[in-house]
């Protein structure tokens, strides 16, 4: 069977007894092929990245830990609910220090969620601890739609369920610990909202004097932010709340 040999070939030994007495002859001897050193630096190096404590289930819960809880008050219930997110501080005092989300609660007076409540409260904390990536759980809990309907929050935004706020809650926290970075518009695309902003206004003057809205009246629903704020604009459907367009 032929064996492919990927690395530089520095010495060789043979296997025959007398072939090898006859070779050791009529060679002279050579000293024996050391590995080269590693420079200090990078044995540093090493040395203090396998002492770098990363996120994983087996890591035990310390007895404090840092939290944050998030009110949310829905149309659909007459109760709030409250999300705490705790997290554990790894490598602390070092330059490989991380803030990484542990556990999530879930409190509310309302019972009627109690059972799928526990469920995704522990689901999500047993996916915390695993470690890794575990910004994907934003997008997956904003994906999900009730089938009775969502609801209009204050400022025009619309929530698809009460599942997918509490992916908003959890991506507002990954932004805070710094695991995420914040979706919003540029200095250049900021700059060209005000800009169209300003432009609509000045061409729909006629709109109710005393009607109180962030964005012009007859704003449509931004299917990218959620937000009734998509207007007209150079005969694009222009969003004056994310930046996104039409047309590119």
């Amino acid at each position: 069977m032929a064996i492919k040999i990927e690395r530089k070939i520095v010495g060789f030994a043979i296997d025959r007894p007398e072939v090898a007495e006859a070779v050791a002859e009529a060679a002279p001897e050579a000293p024996a092929a050391q590995p080269p050193e590693p420079a200090p630096a990078a044995a540093a190096a090493a040395r203090e990245s396998a002492k770098v404590i990363r996120m994983h289930e087996k890591l035990e819960r310390p007895d404090v830990l840092i939290g944050s809880t998030y009110k949310v008050k829905t149309p659909v219930s007459d109760h709030a609910m409250y999300v705490t997110i705790n997290d554990i501080l790894l490598n602390e005092g070092t330059e490989h220090e991380q803030r990484r989300p542990f556990e999530i609660f879930i409190n509310s007076k309302n019972l009627d969620h109690y059972q799928w409540i526990v469920a995704l409260t522990r689901i999500m904390s047993a996916v915390f601890r695993k470690g890794g990536d575990v910004t994907f759980l934003v997008e997956e809990l904003k994906a999900v739609f009730d089938p009775r309907g969502g609801y209009w929050k204050a400022g025009g935004k619309f929530m698809p369920s009460l599942i997918a706020e509490l992916g908003h809650i959890v991506e507002k926290h990954l932004i805070t610990i710094g695991l995420l970075q914040p979706n919003t518009p540029d200095e250049h695309q900021q700059r060209l909202i005000e800009q169209k902003r300003e432009e609509f206004e000045a061409a729909a003057r006629q709109q109710d004097a005393f009607a109180k809205s962030d964005y012009p009246a007859g704003a449509q629903l931004c299917s990218k932010c959620n937000t009734v704020a998509v207007v007209m604009m150079d005969g694009c459907m222009t969003c004056l709340s994310c930046g996104d367009s039409k047309c590119g």
